[in-house]
């Protein structure tokens, strides 16, 4: 039996999973902060911890997967300072904070179906929360680790032995002058709790508190959020590698101080998709959408299979001519399962059999091993090859149902490949009646009706059998 393996950014190594309660996994996932459309850099995080929950539930666990939605509190800087993203994004385009967030939560949902990426269990809304949260500031009070300042209620990491779980090193080195020194922040690691309303103007989104008129801090959430819905520990916590240096590291400390415990046992972190070598992100201005991709003639799901190209842990530079492999290498994926449909049953050598299976445990491990759906799919491209070889000692039905298997994990939704490539009656009358002509030897009229087929989405292919039908 595989076990899984996880490569676990709380211990920096790779570990066997095992849930807290049998069966059952308790996954979350940081989602999107709804101020604009997420970009493909967004969604290599998104696929990857899809590649996740297929993993989970395939190896037959059941999972309760809770995504927040950032619809207040992040903003425009690190050290809790400037505007309020979404409130920002209302103002630019002349739209309510609560219509900015409702357009863009909405246009990603629609982005992950595009995608293939199975919606959570349970959205998670922040502004839903907010007494949650302000419970949960409450406790920290309590303790001793919040403190007043002119613009808010802050975190004071001074006071928690065990700060900087996650940080790493060279983040360490670089927090001072990049979180900067406010005159009132003890330290420059201390992060925003409750941020008190400007005195001066009013917001759209803000609450009444016991400390003043404000709006929860963008790490308060995540805490809150996860305790009510997946409790005080929980199984598997994702995020992107961005999230090691701030949020994950604060979200940490507020669970950790005000009730002693991780919340999350497992930490998963996806690498960055860069372009040009740098991390593709709205505040450097280089990024595509994946409505930008479709401008460009590529579907979504090329995107997909450009991102199974490299392993979630390691670093992908975008480029168009990589995605043009992607769609292409897809496209002779769908055309395999197109022929393997077509093809007449024959049962499989039996010394091959061996061989076969060998390839299905291959995958397996791969996925097995820290979600290496990278190195699976390159054992999905040498079955192929393997059948390609010697197709008349194969089962072609045992391949298409092995590839569909494999697909489970991949989510390049190719079993909607054979239900589209079932042919219609009127295709294959015309294929009949091209085949009447061509054993007439009436050259014009056969070709005539294959082109006939090609426009109406069809090509044939003239084998030593017979003619096959694929789709286009």
């Amino acid at each position: 039996m595989l076990k899984l393996k996880f490569y676990n950014s709380l211990t920096s190594q790779k570990e066997i999973f095992k849930p807290l309660k049998d069966k059952r996994v308790g996954l979350y996932t940081c989602g999107p902060t709804v101020y604009g459309y997420a970009h493909i850099g967004n969604f290599r995080t998104y696929i990857f911890e899809d590649l996740l929950k297929r993993t989970l539930l395939k190896f037959g666990y059941q999972v309760k997967h809770v995504m927040n939605i950032t619809d207040v509190g992040h903003l425009t800087s690190d050290a809790d300072e400037g505007e309020d993203k979404i409130e920002k994004a209302g103002q630019k385009e002349k739209k309510s904070a609560w219509e900015i967030a409702n357009f863009y939560t909405q246009a990603f949902k629609e982005d992950l179906k595009k995608l293939n990426i199975l919606e959570p269990t349970l959205w998670c809304r922040a502004t839903d929360y907010i007494q949650e949260q302000i419970d949960l500031i409450k406790i920290l009070e309590k303790k001793g680790f919040a403190y007043k300042t002119t613009d808010g209620i802050y975190f004071d990491t001074s006071k928690l032995k065990t700060y900087g779980r996650l940080i790493p090193s060279s983040s360490k080195r670089e927090e001072k002058s990049r979180l900067g020194i406010r005159h009132d922040k003890r330290n420059p690691r201390d992060f925003a709790l409750w941020k008190f309303s400007p005195k001066n103007k009013k917001r759209q989104m803000e609450w009444q508190s016991p400390w003043g008129i404000g709006f929860p801090g963008w790490h308060l959430e995540c805490s809150a959020m996860s305790r009510k819905n997946l409790g005080a520990v929980f199984d598997i916590h994702c995020g992107g590698i961005d999230h090691l240096s701030i949020h994950h590291p604060n979200e940490i400390a507020q669970s950790e101080a005000a009730f002693g415990k991780i919340p999350a046992r497992f930490w998963l972190h996806g690498e960055f998709l860069t372009i040009n070598k740098e991390k593709m992100a709205k505040s450097h201005g280089q990024l595509f959408t994946l409505n930008d991709l479709s401008k460009k003639g590529f579907e979504p799901l090329s995107f997909r299979y450009f991102v199974l190209g490299v392993h979630y842990r390691q670093k992908l530079n975008f480029d168009l001519a990589g995605l043009k492999a992607g769609q292409k290498s897809l496209n002779n994926l769908r055309q395999v399962l197109n022929r393997l449909n077509q093809e007449n049953h024959r049962p499989t050598k039996q010394n091959l059999k061996k061989q076969i299976n060998d390839f299905r445990q291959k995958f397996w491990s791969s996925v097995a091993d820290d979600l290496n759906v990278t190195r699976g799919l390159g054992v999905l491209w040498q079955l192929i090859e393997f059948y390609n070889r010697q197709p008349a000692l194969i089962n072609p039905q045992e391949m298409e149902k092995m590839i569909l298997e494999f697909d489970e994990i991949m989510g390049l939704g190719l079993k909607s490949v054979l239900e589209e490539a079932k042919i219609p009656e009127k295709i294959k009358k015309m294929v009949a009646a091209r085949e009447a002509a061509r054993r007439r030897k009436e050259w014009l009229a056969a070709d005539r009706i294959r082109k006939e087929i090609e426009h109406l989405g069809y090509w044939i292919e003239d084998t030593l059998k017979g003619p096959k039908i694929l789709k286009k």
